[in-house]
């Protein structure tokens, strides 16, 4: 532990597994996990910058929760958009997924190899249908101006 101390005062930004690695090349037998329990006993962690993923920037609009109260009681009352990235052998597959949030229900569906917002993912003058919905309560226009993908729609 004394050592481990030693080398946390000369270099506070080593993590557990480069204070494991210079107390190897000292000729201790330790192992990361054991450093990283007596890293924690001691209180002691790296300093780094992290990553700022979760603070707005200076100025950035919040916008409301809308849906804060609403009873979502039937199909086609509220839709949500999804998308995620899925690893391939070379790069990423992006997949953008509009789903029914009653019914959980696939509306439309789109595959890209790009996020750039052009022709990947852009989207098209129609709208998908739901089997079973009855009529339409929402005009064209109230919904992104009436423009959903045409690949990949499902019903």
């Amino acid at each position: 532990m004394k050592m481990i101390d030693r080398q946390y005062l000369a270099t506070p930004f080593y993590g557990a597994r480069r204070i494991a690695a210079w107390l190897k090349n000292q000729g201790y037998r330790v192992n990361r996990k054991r450093v990283r329990r007596l890293m924690r006993i001691m209180g002691l962690k790296a300093i780094y910058r992290h990553p700022r993923t979760s603070q707005p920037a200076p100025g950035h609009k919040i916008h409301p929760y809308l849906l804060s109260g609403m009873e979502i009681t039937r199909p086609n009352q509220v839709w949500a958009a999804d998308i995620t990235y899925i690893p391939m052998a070379r790069g990423f597959l992006y997949l953008v997924a509009i789903i029914d949030v009653y019914s959980r229900y696939v509306l439309a569906w789109r595959l890209s190899n790009t996020l750039d917002g052009g022709k990947g993912l852009a989207v098209n003058d129609r709208r998908p249908g739901i089997v079973g919905a009855g009529a339409d309560p929402f005009p064209a226009a109230d919904v992104s101006d009436g423009q959903w993908w045409h690949d990949g729609l499902v019903g």
